[in-house]
């Protein structure tokens, strides 16, 4: 797999012909068509198959992976345009290999609304080892809000993929709150009937894991919330479920601020069985123009956690999304609007913008003037940032990356994914 940089002049015919690809490999790993100009400074994946296999009358793709040796899952992130599904047709030509080597082996985690665009998902799962449907919410008595979650967890079957239950102290319309989860971090009979209440949903929909996301823990809370870990592993370990924390992103261990002080890295890794550190936000809504995930604020959150917990047990954020910002911003008045890391591209390429690189933040980014004659400015994630992030975990040790989140598609990130490395099916 190499990365394309797009030039004046280039076209996809043009760099097809020069990096010896066919048109329709090239849109197909980037999410193109035919009638889309490029950009100029657009990132490309570039695949070339090493192994093909001509489907024939009667193949079907379980005997296809069978007898190359592959798994199904395999054949499918090998084959981005069969989204997951079996439909297969005689001349059809699949990937069985590409030329790249993988660098090494990860798992994979996701979230998910239940709002998501089911073909979306179907095409997505293969990639992931985890799917985490988003949310249960815990209630101020310890109960739990349920979640339509029937659909995500067919889906996750289907693909292959465990499924985890997602616990938060998220309120809805209002943010996470430490002060609705106080009383059950400090009431061990609080947190007896939520655990009772948590193995019911586990035990009627099959849940493989719980991931736990409490995020602007009180600082009284920080011990309470590790011992509360602590109490979730040793009732749901003995069914072989491990337990996953979400992990504000800190670089030292006495970071002050509301959302740092709640958790401590080394007695939350020391209760839990994996723990996601999320590595994004530093641009963000109501803050200025920046990379959402800027490399060298997520290496020194890596860095720290690296001293606190196994290298093991940690999983790496990456967002997929980014911002566009109005200019000049004014903090406190103006507000970011979220896009995909797909729309930044498209509106750069309607508002005739070149997209720049930041090689500090490994992030790419650019300006356009609006209709309202305001400027703009836009952040988002591409192939070289995201193969910049998972170098990081790879140079690191770190188990696994986990996705926030899959409401969007993100062709080449799943491209660059699968081109670098294997990835764990569920354990």
């Amino acid at each position: 797999m190499t990365i394309h940089i797009v030039a004046p002049g280039d076209s996809i015919y043009s760099i097809a012909v020069r990096c010896g690809v066919s048109m329709s490999r090239l849109m197909e790993d980037n999410g193109l068509s035919p009638a889309q100009t490029l950009v100029v400074g657009q990132a490309l994946v570039v695949q070339r198959p090493a192994l093909t296999h001509t489907v024939v009358a009667g193949d079907t793709l379980w005997h296809i992976a069978e007898m190359h040796g592959i798994s199904l899952r395999q054949l499918w992130r090998n084959n981005p345009a069969l989204e997951g599904g079996s439909l297969i047709y005689p001349g059809q030509t699949l990937v069985v290999q590409y030329e790249q080597a993988k660098q090494g082996t990860l798992s994979v985690l996701g979230y998910a609304y239940p709002s998501v665009d089911p073909a979306l998902l179907r095409a997505t799962v293969p990639y992931l080892t985890d799917l985490s449907p988003f949310t249960y919410s815990v209630t101020a008595d310890g109960g739990l809000i349920p979640l339509d979650d029937a659909a995500l967890l067919q889906q996750a079957r289907d693909g292959g993929a465990a499924a985890l239950f997602h616990l938060s102290n998220l309120i809805e319309g209002d943010g996470f709150s430490g002060e609705l989860v106080h009383p059950l971090l400090n009431s061990t009979r609080m947190q007896d009937r939520l655990m009772d209440q948590i193995q019911a949903v586990v035990e009627e929909k099959g849940y493989q894991g719980i991931d736990v996301d409490f995020e602007a823990v009180l600082p009284e809370d920080a011990v309470p919330y590790a011992k509360f870990i602590g109490r979730l592993r040793a009732r749901f370990s003995p069914a072989g479920l491990p337990i996953f924390v979400a992990l504000v992103a800190k670089t030292s261990r006495d970071q002050s601020g509301p959302l740092y002080e709640g958790h401590d890295y080394r007695l939350l890794g020391e209760a839990a069985d994996a723990l996601l550190l999320m590595t994004y936000e530093w641009g963000y809504a109501y803050g200025p123009p920046m990379a959402v995930a800027p490399l060298d604020k997520v290496r020194q959150v890596v860095e720290y956690a690296v001293t606190e917990i196994p290298r093991e047990k940690l999983w790496l954020g990456i967002p997929n999304y980014g911002y566009v910002w109005p200019l000049p911003f004014v903090q406190g008045t103006d507000r970011a609007r979220s896009i995909s890391n797909v729309g930044a591209v498209d509106l750069a390429r309607r508002r005739g913008a070149a997209i720049a690189f930041d090689d500090t933040a490994q992030s790419p980014w650019f300006r356009y003037w609006g209709e309202d004659g305001r400027e703009y400015e836009v952040w988002f994630e591409d192939a070289r940032s995201i193969r910049a992030k998972l170098a990081l975990a790879e140079e690191y040790g770190l188990y696994g990356v986990g996705y926030w989140n899959l409401m969007r598609p993100f062709p080449q990130n799943w491209r660059v994914l699968n081109a670098l490395y294997d990835i764990r099916d569920p354990s």
